[in-house]
């Protein structure tokens, strides 16, 4: 690598003591021991934190664990339940209803969570993607939730709730949530081309399960059945896609964990798409 762009060690101190994804376990792990101050490539960086290298002050990411796994294994045992019911797998449905708690306990926590300890990192893209998701796990599964109304305010006066599921008003509107979540799952995968293969196809496969979601929604607001079911299965199936891409990234985290001596390839692209201030160098 060119001296124009050189490692950024992890602390920023300038000792040289660099650490990327070629080197044995027992080379790493004598210099993990040794040194004062360490870096590491920037392939090994976007692999464990999903961001291009940054420059931050102070040494946090030697003090902490790497959040990102926290964040994803909320994400995964989420949304792969739910794109089972979607899809209607073993007479799976209701909208994942019966997941609510997951939407909760995993979807919102633990990826607010990461969202946040990602921030203190200071790793601003993977820290607002983990916490907007962790946003819409808590927004979708309130909208679940009888005690927020969020149907009930559509229901027939004088009739259960429920029925306000039925209703074109509550279908229509909650559509353009999820449009609005395909246009900022559009902007992740912008941002996404300086990470790498694998979180690229994560957002496009969200783009198009969103966009196939939304126009769900308003074919059941205008009584077209048929129609909405079959985008509702191919909503499934796009954001099943999603989570395939998703337990192959969680499973290259967990080893790197470890640092188990097997190396899978996530596909980088930081240093093939060069950002802004490469450029002025």
């Amino acid at each position: 690598m060119s001296s124009n762009n050189a490692d950024v060690e992890k602390d920023y101190g300038s000792n040289g003591n660099n650490l990327n994804d070629n080197l044995d376990s027992e080379t790493a792990l004598n210099r993990i021991r040794t040194a004062g101050s360490l870096s590491i490539s920037p392939e090994l960086f976007e692999k464990i934190y999903l961001g291009p290298q940054n420059r931050v002050k102070g040494d946090l990411r030697k003090i902490f664990g790497n959040p990102t796994p926290i964040a994803l294994v909320g994400f995964l045992l989420s949304l792969t339940p739910l794109t089972c019911d979607l899809m209607g797998w073993r007479g799976a449905g209701g909208s994942g209803a019966a997941s609510t708690g997951a939407y909760y306990g995993f979807g919102a926590i633990l990826m607010i969570l990461g969202g946040i300890m990602e921030w203190v990192l200071g790793n601003t893209f993977p820290a607002v993607v983990f916490t907007s998701f962790g946003a819409f796990w808590f927004t979708f599964g309130s909208t679940l939730v009888p005690d927020f109304n969020a149907y009930g305010a559509y229901a027939t006066p004088g009739e259960a709730p429920a029925t306000g599921l039925t209703s074109p008003g509550f279908n229509a509107s909650f559509a353009f949530f999820l449009l609005w979540m395909g246009v900022l799952c559009l902007i992740y995968l912008v941002c996404a081309l300086r990470t790498n293969i694998i979180f690229v196809t994560i957002f496009l496969t969200l783009v198009l399960a969103f966009s196939c979601l939304a126009a769900t929604y308003w074919y059941l607001a205008m009584g077209n059945m048929a129609k909405a079911g079959n985008l509702l299965i191919a909503g499934g199936a796009c954001s099943f896609v999603t989570c395939c891409a998703g337990w192959y990234l969680f499973t290259v985290q967990m080893l790197a964990s470890v640092d188990f001596p097997l190396n899978l390839p996530v596909g980088d692209l930081s240093t093939l798409i060069k950002g802004a201030s490469d450029r002025k160098n």
